[in-house]
């Protein structure tokens, strides 16, 4: 077996993250390439979490500019454009964070949201259940029988337009989008910065994701994404899994030693420098 190093993971993912400079995205139709390529990304680099961006594919290997005419930027009219278009499927879903997930990939992860099929019922459970706060509760209730709405509009036919609403108002369309309930299907001029999402409801701009997520066991969705990772990231410590998707322990090493008896990663490695556990692709070593 070969050694895990830290150079063959950075050679590895300076091409899987797009870093070299002959490699990097120059139009709307390559991110959307890069996307189904890699199955999901952030839209932005994420703290503290190794996973393919738009923005370092874009910008390369540097911090988000504040400047609003860095060339970087160009990833913000992308994302904007995109919205409604069904091209990929973009929502604050990993760590509530801008995510990026391909068209193929979404029913993998829509299958392992608490959504089973009656999209006028489950969020009732899941309030009933504790599960669901009163306030996202208010806002899955007012798209689902008012339509999309842009933020402005939607805060107030939610009953939730106060300042003192702010932080519980913005904590429900995260978890809701999280959860695979809600997403921003494109933009308003409306508000103080003429600028906000428009929101609708999953299951309605996307009416066939859950019949095509409900063929997939959530056993087999933990597979797919955990393989989608390590083929995105070559290698990782083994708490970044957790991390990262949110999952039980027990579910990720299930599935994590699946992926070892089909011989495509290696568990329990070691890297140099490093106190943490590792999994790498069978490749890298």
């Amino acid at each position: 077996m070969g050694k895990l190093t830290q150079k063959k993971i950075e050679a590895y993912q300076r091409d899987t993250f797009r870093i070299s400079p002959g490699k990097r995205i120059k139009s709307r139709e390559e991110a959307v390439q890069f996307a189904n390529q890699r199955g999901f990304i952030y839209f932005w680099p994420i703290k503290d979490i190794t996973l393919p961006s738009l923005w370092v594919a874009v910008a390369g290997d540097r911090p988000v500019a504040d400047a609003h005419d860095d060339p970087g930027h160009v990833t913000w009219g992308w994302k904007d454009g995109l919205l409604g278009k069904r091209r990929w499927y973009y929502a604050k879903v990993l760590r509530k964070k801008s995510t990026i997930i391909s068209l193929e990939t979404a029913p993998y992860f829509y299958a392992l949201s608490e959504n089973y099929g009656a999209p006028d019922e489950d969020y009732q459970v899941q309030y009933m259940q504790g599960r669901l706060t009163q306030e996202a509760k208010a806002v899955y209730e007012t798209l689902l029988n008012e339509g999309p709405m842009d933020t402005i509009t939607l805060r107030l036919a939610a009953r939730l337009s106060s300042r003192e609403s702010d932080s519980r108002f913005n904590r429900a369309l995260a978890d809701l989008q999280a959860d695979f309930k809600l997403i921003p299907v494109g933009t308003s001029q409306a508000g103080g910065w003429r600028y906000s999402f428009v929101y609708d409801l999953v299951h309605r701009h996307f009416p066939a994701l859950p019949e095509q997520a409900r063929a997939i066991k959530e056993s087999e969705a933990r597979l797919k994404l955990i393989m989608l990772y390590l083929q995105s990231v070559g290698a990782a410590a083994h708490r970044d899994l957790p991390k990262l998707f949110r999952w039980k322990m027990q579910h990720i090493d299930h599935a994590l030693n699946q992926l070892e008896h089909t011989q495509a990663i290696q568990l329990n490695l070691e890297l140099q420098d490093s106190e943490e556990v590792w999994i790498a692709l069978s490749e890298l070593l």
